[in-house]
């Protein structure tokens, strides 16, 4: 069952979208059996297994520890048994984030822990206009919205929607009641459209800005020491509408416990 922890669109993304897949491993039975189980069970039980798990995903699944493992070694200069240090504790870190999502589906409350940076959020959210939410594959963006309220405006999440069942249906029942609507990546880029009517009806758009959807629309910039593509669209949007940008984060603090941050980028554009 613990295979689909680590066949996730984040350890299987390669470098081109092509060879991305952006789905949850694990076949349909294993993730609802790990729902039900995260359901009475503390979800900390299930990370001692994935500590065990890791050392074996790392040895057998070359590809994503060796980009990982020269990261460290060639960037940062680590010696190799840092650098192998880093890679399980980041492997590790990422089985948790895995593990909470199923568990928020099997029932489990997370708290979140959220500074002074909110507050701009908070403004934005109660004045008239429309603005962009975005973020990127870090910590676990989509663990808030199945958990925090939008309030009065309604939040526009753009999402891949070829995951699998379990993890869609789940969605829909979270995100619903915390007024989040789900808008698909579509291979014509039309959800950008989309995404510009609802900053003009004054409601929030929710978006990536760290992986390439097909789009040949990139910007180049140096990113821990190396070039590196991100999508222009969200920002091309957020300059086309005059609207304000935000980057929001959402990181694992503990193991019941997130820390929300908030960052305006309207100064960089």
């Amino acid at each position: 069952m613990l295979y689909l922890l680590f066949k996730s669109e984040a350890m299987t993304e390669q470098l081109e979208h092509n060879d991305w897949k952006g789905t949850t491993g694990g076949m349909p039975w294993m993730q609802r059996s790990l729902v039900s189980i995260l359901g009475h069970t503390d979800p900390r039980i299930i990370y001692c297994f994935v500590a065990l798990v890791c050392p074996f995903y790392m040895l057998f699944s070359h590809q994503g520890y060796i980009a990982q493992y020269r990261f460290f070694t060639q960037r940062f200069r680590e010696p190799w048994w840092k650098a192998f240090w880093h890679v399980y504790v980041n492997h590790f870190r990422f089985g948790q984030i895995i593990i909470d999502r199923f568990a928020v589906y099997g029932g489990r409350k997370f708290q979140f822990e959220m500074d002074k940076s909110l507050e701009i959020w908070k403004s934005l959210e109660s004045q008239p206009g429309g603005f962009i939410q975005t973020s990127s594959h870090i910590g676990n963006y989509e663990l808030a919205g199945y958990s925090l309220n939008t309030g009065s405006k309604r939040l526009y999440a753009l999402v891949f929607m070829g995951e699998t069942e379990t993890v869609m249906q789940n969605r829909t029942k979270f995100f619903a009641p915390n007024n989040i609507e789900m808008v698909p990546v579509m291979p014509d880029m039309s959800h950008i459209f989309t995404l510009n009517n609802v900053l003009a009806d004054g409601n929030i758009a929710s978006m990536p800005s760290d992986r390439i959807f097909g789009s040949q629309k990139v910007l180049t910039c140096k990113f821990f020491g190396a070039d590196a593509k991100f999508p222009l669209g969200p920002f091309s949007l957020a300059v086309t509408r005059d609207c304000p940008i935000l980057a929001v984060f959402v990181m694992k603090k503990s193991w019941d416990t997130y820390h929300i941050v908030v960052h305006d980028l309207r100064d960089g554009l």
